[in-house]
């Protein structure tokens, strides 16, 4: 359960065999493994050992792919945040994380560099992507000058348990409370094996990723490659055309992207299911992918369509494949080695077909939110992962969704909190309640709406508040795309806002699925 002797295997037994490809630069897992091995020399030099956080602020690279093999090499933990970030969002991040070390580049320097009195933890910054000419301030690094010079002798394994941190992940950058999620080298184990064996990958698959790397949905296929030693194609961003055009090159066989990326894959204009032939496995993963792309896409390519529903915290299941025809609203059943229940208010098991929150088990259930054991025993109860989201099964027990977390945003595969946007909109003077819910969007599936209840006496228009958040909301992804002014809100007997209500004038009755 050592993530840290995976590509070592791979370096002695086949090492030739291409590891990863960025841009122009194709590495074998010999070269791999070497220029891994400097840089987890890098890091023991500059003190960083077992258990220390190494953060990073990176966009897709090869040292963003690189720090997640050389911190498990050494046993430290890598703290992948999202460059999108700002502010006291990004601050508050690396001050729970206790990140040691921050590595990001000179496009993120301007936004990190006003902080960094508010950062003391932080021991080292490292710039990427830099020469040591470039590097603007003597504060930072350059970390191709660290592995240049660092020795390419592979480090001791460290003995490690499987309960041993490997990442933290946070589930949301902007959240009012942090909460980081920590995944142990067993949890990536069984991502590495679970979705090895659910995607069908072998040592001779080829991988395409195009998405970000810092997110969680990117461990679905990066675990499984490094696992059986195949070939991770990475793009430094997503753009359909180039995807395709990797595809038809490479002969790429499994991709995993967010429905927004599945559309603009469908609607682009080189677009010839003739050319992606090679394709065995298209995932869906994020957001629900809707019922008109999925038979277009079905329709295109058919038998390659696999569609997740999962939790960060650790809890999936996967429609497959080869029960998309007869379960095609499902998001299908859970992974190996999962269990799954849908349970009512009290707490017991409920009947097919009748609507209770998903709780579910498995290898891949997080041991914890870092530092929050309150936050913890709400999520986890006797073992059991509660995701606040509503659900049924049929009498197959194949999962249908209802409704998603805590009225979650998905936007392009990024979880967007709408309480983080309300706390901004309701400090607007002319507001005195503000609701924030997702609306469809062609381009990233859905994105922030708020509506609002002025202040007697205040005629503030919609465009001036929509402006007005949109100024000091923490990241770019929460910035509303519209704002409703109404007299008053739906309300349950109790009082409570029903959001919902607001939601049907444009998802309709069904809700976001």
């Amino acid at each position: 359960m050592n993530l840290a002797t995976l590509l070592p295997r791979h370096a002695r037994y086949r090492p030739h065999h291409t590891a990863v490809v960025f841009e122009d630069q194709r590495l074998s897992y010999a070269e791999l493994y070497q220029r891994v091995s400097r840089w987890a020399n890098a890091l023991l030099a500059l003190g960083v050992g077992q258990g220390d956080k190494v953060a990073t602020i990176l966009p897709n690279c090869l040292a963003q792919y690189e720090t997640y093999w050389a911190t498990a090499a050494i046993g430290a933990v890598v703290v992948p945040l999202s460059p999108l970030l700002r502010g006291t969002g990004l601050v508050r991040l690396l001050n729970d994380s206790d990140a040691a070390v921050i590595l990001t580049d000179d496009h993120f320097a301007e936004h990190l560099d006003p902080h960094r009195a508010s950062l003391p933890h932080v021991r080292h910054y490292i710039m990427a992507n830099s020469t040591a000419e470039g590097v603007t301030s003597a504060a930072y690094l350059g970390y191709e000058a660290l592995t240049a010079t660092a020795d390419p002798t592979p480090p001791p394994i460290p003995t490690l348990h499987g309960d041993a941190p490997y990442n933290i992940i946070y589930s949301s950058g902007t959240t009012g409370l942090p909460k980081g999620i920590v995944h142990t080298h067993a949890i990536r184990a069984a991502y590495c094996t679970i979705f090895a064996a659910s995607y069908r990958i072998t040592p001779e698959s080829i991988i395409l990723h195009t998405g970000s790397l810092v997110f969680n949905g990117a461990f679905l296929t990066l675990m499984p490659a490094m696992f059986v030693g195949a070939t991770f194609i990475l793009h430094a961003q997503f753009e359909a055309e180039a995807l395709i055009e990797t595809v038809a090159h490479e002969k790429v066989t499994h991709t995993k992207m967010v429905p927004s990326q599945i559309i603009a894959m469908l609607n682009a204009p080189n677009f010839n299911p003739d050319r992606l032939q090679s394709l065995e496995m298209i995932g869906s993963v994020g957001a629900p992918l809707h019922l008109e792309h999925k038979e277009a896409l079905n329709a295109a390519l058919p038998h390659r369509f696999y569609e997740l529903y999962g939790l960060t915290e650790g809890f999936m299941t996967i429609l497959d494949k080869n029960d998309y025809e007869t379960k095609k609203s499902s998001v299908g059943c859970p992974t190996p080695f999962m269990e799954m229940r849908i349970v009512g208010e009290d707490g017991r098991d409920l009947p097919p077909h009748t609507v209770g929150e998903i709780v579910g088990r498995g290898p891949m259930l997080m041991p914890g939110y870092y530092k929050r054991p309150d936050l913890t025993a709400l999520a986890i109860r006797d073992g059991w992962l509660f995701s606040g989201d509503l659900g049924y099964t049929d009498e197959d027990g194949f999962l249908y969704l209802v409704d998603r977390q805590k009225d979650l945003i998905i936007s392009g595969g990024v979880n967007v909190y709408p309480r983080d946007i309300e706390e901004i909109v309701v400090q607007h003077p002319a507001v005195a309640e503000a609701a924030v819910f997702g609306i469809p969007d062609d381009k990233w599936g859905e994105t922030p709406m708020a509506a609002v209840i002025l202040r007697e006496g205040e005629n503030a228009t919609a465009e001036a508040i929509m402006a007005w958040v949109n100024e000091r909301v923490e990241a770019r992804y929460q910035k509303l795309t519209a704002v409703e002014i109404r007299p008053t809100f739906p309300r349950s007997v109790s009082g409570k806002t029903l959001k919902r209500i607001m939601r049907e004038a444009y998802w309709g009755e069904e809700g976001k699925i």
